[in-house]
């Protein structure tokens, strides 16, 4: 079955109700809310110049993000280029000092961690701790291959976690998250799991609202800043949404919607590249195991967010491999039906 097929099979099985839906939204939201509601969906929400335009969900509960974490563990990083802390570009070998000496390590740079192309390896779901993931072994050459996994991420942890110790001021990832981030953004729902070490999980871990995601969104969207305030600069920010040789289609913890020739099983499961004709060019995506999304659309001053519920015990035992195929989550039929017939206008660049 073609994608556009496939949305019109959607689009008319769809059932109304449910929602807090702008009227000329409404026959959108309907039909992307059923889409979404039966692959286990339990929020959606959709801000247009900043507006709630279309709204479902279940309560107001905290709800994992999953890899979702990665995104905003990045806006961070760029926080800290911002306070003067990290350049991106620099050698991870410039604070974790137990790397000069390793040739495959001591040239790894903070923007290759955090693009996962640093030649680290790891497990999906098996973060090691902070310290633990300082002896990980390459498996690759740096910028040779994507390998998504935890261990960078958790790498990162471990710099920041140094970089912030030190000083007249010294600061937790947690106090300089809320300061930084949370608090100025009045982010209250927040939960953050520890690792077995008793750090913040770095690849994972963080709960939020489905409005309060949102506002993740909508700084974003707004280049850095939102109500009339910035939070960090729109140069810094624009590094996030710049793919890799290795994989062009992740950025610095964002999804992209570029073509790639990565192959991994990660990569894969996105279809934004290949259905051009729906996804704006422009959009980045935040993404989580179990189809949760945070989709930002500048050119359309469009934030979405859509959760939902994972079955973690199936995922574990490879039950939700083999899934009925058409219960698996598609960003481009999603966004093809929540866009409509405006998908494929201003587009962006």
């Amino acid at each position: 079955m073609t994608l556009l097929s496939t949305i019109y099979a959607i689009a008319m099985a769809a059932s109304s109700g449910g929602g807090e839906d702008h009227p000329a939204w409404a026959e959108r939201c309907t039909q992307a809310r059923a889409y979404s509601a039966e692959r286990r969906g339990t929020t959606l929400l959709v801000v247009a110049d900043g507006k709630t335009v279309c709204a479902a969900h279940q309560d107001n509960t905290p709800q994992e993000l999953w890899s979702g974490t990665k995104s905003i563990v990045t806006l961070l990083a760029v926080m800290a280029v911002d306070d003067g802390l990290l350049a991106l570009d620099e050698p991870v070998s410039d604070t974790i000092g137990e790397w000069r000496s390793n040739p495959a390590k001591a040239g790894i740079t903070i923007r290759q961690l955090l693009t996962m192309t640093s030649g680290i390896p790891s497990q999906v779901g098996m973060p090691p701790g902070f310290v633990e993931s300082l002896t990980v072994v390459p498996s690759h050459s740096v910028g040779e291959r994507f390998l998504y996994g935890p261990a960078p991420y958790q790498v990162f942890g471990e710099l920041l976690r140094r970089k912030l110790s030190v000083g007249s001021t010294p600061e937790t990832i947690r106090s300089y998250a809320n300061r930084r981030l949370f608090v100025p953004l009045e982010i209250t729902g927040l939960v953050w799991r520890n690792g077995r070490d008793g750090n913040p999980l770095m690849p994972q871990g963080i709960s939020l609202t489905g409005h309060d995601w949102a506002k993740i969104g909508a700084l974003v969207e707004g280049g850095g800043c939102v109500g009339g305030k910035c939070y960090l600069s729109s140069e810094a920010l624009n590094e996030l949404f710049k793919g890799s040789a290795a994989n062009p289609a992740y950025g610095v913890g964002w999804w992209l919607p570029r073509s790639t020739s990565s192959g991994d099983p990660i990569t894969a499961t996105f279809d934004l590249a290949e259905n051009s004709e729906v996804v704006p060019t422009d959009l980045v995506a935040s993404a989580g195991a179990g189809g949760q999304r945070l989709y930002v659309i500048p050119s359309r001053n469009l934030v979405i967010v859509r959760q939902a519920s994972l079955d973690v015990a199936s995922l574990r035992s490879g039950r939700a491999a083999s899934e009925d195929e058409s219960k698996r989550w598609s960003d481009a039929v999603f966004l093809a039906l929540l866009l409509g017939e405006d998908s494929t206008s201003n587009r962006g660049s």
